[in-house]
């Protein structure tokens, strides 16, 4: 039977791991969303000494941490996105209080992740002519010069760089989307939804993502016919955007 010495000493040694590792995962998710690192190891050995934070309280203090730094972003690297199993959905207001939804079925693209945010990019290109809205006669009219004019401008595109916390997991580019010849400022908000759970040894890990945008069609010279009737006077965006994708990161 192990003395009651040798058991504390083993305690000690596994409590002072978990504080330890607690304090790495949050200096390493501080400096990951500020740029500044700052050791929190004193103040939870504190805690945790002056009874304010039993021996499980602090396993799952640092369990929430670990949780909460790996739901962040994916590993840093660069992740080619797959057009198989990737969306664009929309949105657009229809006689202001209708809306029409559609989606564009050819998304590519790249993006990649870097502990500096200011150096994460987004490079995304979308086939116009792929647009579809369950309905021909409306998606031949959408490609026609009236709207998106897929002959004389046949992608659309959004490029970004640097990104921001938003809330939760949640993170904020301001990139440039170019629509129709256009190119506008557009937020696009953005939630890494996790890594692959099954990815076979030596294939690369994948990742997944959900975004979100809003813009006002007449910024593009879409719909120039469309008028107060169509839109209203309201200067919000009326048209959402969402896009789901999987990206599988580049080998070494």
């Amino acid at each position: 039977m192990r003395s009651k010495a040798v058991v504390g000493r083993s305690m000690q040694t596994s409590e002072a791991a978990l504080v330890n590792y607690t304090n790495a995962v949050i200096f390493r998710s501080i400096q990951r969303v500020s740029g500044r690192a700052q050791d929190f190891s004193g103040l939870i050995r504190v805690s945790y000494e002056r009874g304010n934070m039993s021996f499980n309280k602090l396993l799952l203090f640092t369990l929430g941490a670990a949780s909460t730094h790996a739901a962040s972003l994916p590993a840093p690297g660069t992740y080619t996105i797959d057009p198989v199993h990737s969306f664009a959905y929309f949105g657009a207001r229809h006689h202001v209080v209708g809306l029409v939804r559609g989606r564009f079925d050819k998304v590519a693209g790249t993006f990649s992740v870097s502990p500096d945010l200011a150096a994460c990019t987004v490079d995304v290109t979308i086939d116009v002519s792929s647009i579809s809205t369950q309905k021909t006669e409306r998606d031949e009219d959408l490609r026609s010069p009236a709207y998106f004019d897929a002959k004389r401008f046949p992608d659309m595109t959004y490029h970004g760089r640097g990104i921001r916390r938003a809330t939760g997991n949640s993170w904020t580019m301001d990139g440039s989307l170019t629509i129709h010849g256009v190119t506008k400022v557009v937020p696009l908000t953005f939630t890494f939804n996790g890594l692959f759970p099954d990815t076979k040894p030596g294939k690369p890990a994948r990742a997944a993502f959900h975004g979100s945008a809003g813009a006002k069609r007449a910024e593009f010279g879409l719909g120039a016919r469309d008028n107060l009737d169509e839109l209203g006077t309201s200067a919000a965006p009326d048209v959402e955007i969402q896009i789901d994708v999987e990206a599988d990161a580049k080998l070494p």
